[in-house]
């Protein structure tokens, strides 16, 4: 009886040493990350080649979006980007709302923008069965991704494009800004959450050849690429998250774009707020059991990289 009591004390203990050199792990990693950034100044552009202009296509998913849908639209059109490199699809994914009446309206008006309409029993069922809806149709050289209760800048898709004449550079992530922050308690909350992420995280990865994470919108991938991953996987709750490690696992980086600024609309009460970050913690989990493995064998993979991509698969 001693004896068993005795080994679970020395469980515990072992259980209790390695908890805390885990969150050694990530203090040490977060004072680096905030050095980093605090010590190099921001470069204003990743390039110099101003003139690199390849063909874009924008999907944005959109399911009951009515409200904020129209807001996104209309600043599309008034992006500086030529037009006749420019080909935007909505997919309009099961929505019972007008999203699909909007959507069409600046369909009839613009051209370059197209809308597929998703069905009930069709569409509905997540954000990547949408995403690979839209890539069947794209047809730009680079495919970037937005979503509904987005406003990015009109300067967008250059600044997210620029990275691409690099041919090691396989996707690109810019950074994300909460625009209702005076909101509510909430709202400051996951404003102070995307500068740590994004002014902090992702910059200093980036600039320390980490592993930079597409966050799932305001970014981009080389159609080729994409289509050599056979798009988004819809078994995880975290594609985004999924496919930030199948884009490094087959030889290609990401790059991150602190100027390349998009707006969101934050979650603003904290029903929400549980619901959303359950969803990462989950699909977090599920990249982890699909990806950890695979990264520690890579080939393509540094040292550096392969440990902190293992620290970024538990940590969301």
């Amino acid at each position: 009886m001693r004896r068993d009591h005795g080994l679970i004390i020395e469980a515990l203990e072992i259980a209790f040493m390695l908890l805390t050199a885990l969150m050694l792990a990530y203090t040490i990693r977060h004072y680096i990350f905030t050095i980093t950034v605090l010590r190099k100044k921001n470069n204003a552009s990743l390039s110099v080649h101003e003139t690199f202009e390849p063909t874009v296509t924008i999907l944005i998913p959109a399911h009951n979006e009515e409200k904020v849908v129209g807001r996104l639209l209309k600043r599309i059109t008034e992006l500086t980007y030529p037009r006749g490199k420019m080909q935007v699809i909505i997919i309009n994914d099961a929505s019972v709302d007008n999203t699909g009446k909007i959507a069409d309206e600046y369909s009839q008006a613009n051209p370059f923008i197209q809308v597929i309409h998703r069905v009930q029993g069709l569409g509905g069922k997540g954000k990547a069965y949408a995403m690979n809806a839209g890539f069947k149709l794209a047809t730009g050289e680079i495919v970037l991704c937005f979503d509904a209760d987005y406003y990015p800048q009109k300067d967008i898709i250059e600044k997210l494009t620029e990275a691409f004449i690099d041919p090691k550079v396989g996707a690109v992530q810019g950074r994300v800004v909460v625009l209702n922050e005076p909101q509510n308690i909430v709202t400051r909350l996951v404003a102070l959450e995307r500068i740590g992420g994004y002014r902090v995280d992702q910059e200093a990865r980036d600039r320390l050849g980490l592993i930079t994470q597409f966050g799932g919108t305001v970014g981009g991938f080389r159609r080729s690429l994409l289509e050599s991953l056979n798009g988004w996987d819809c078994s995880l709750l975290a594609e985004d998250t999924d496919l930030t490690f199948r884009v490094y696992l087959a030889g290609f980086k990401i790059r991150y774009n602190v100027n390349a600024e998009c707006y969101e609309e934050a979650v603003d009460n904290w029903k929400a707020y549980r619901k959303q970050r359950y969803r990462w913690a989950k699909g977090h989990m599920q990249c982890f059991f699909k990806h950890a493995l695979n990264v520690l064998k890579s080939n393509n993979l540094t040292l550096k990289e392969k440990i902190d991509g293992l620290l970024l698969l538990n940590f969301y």
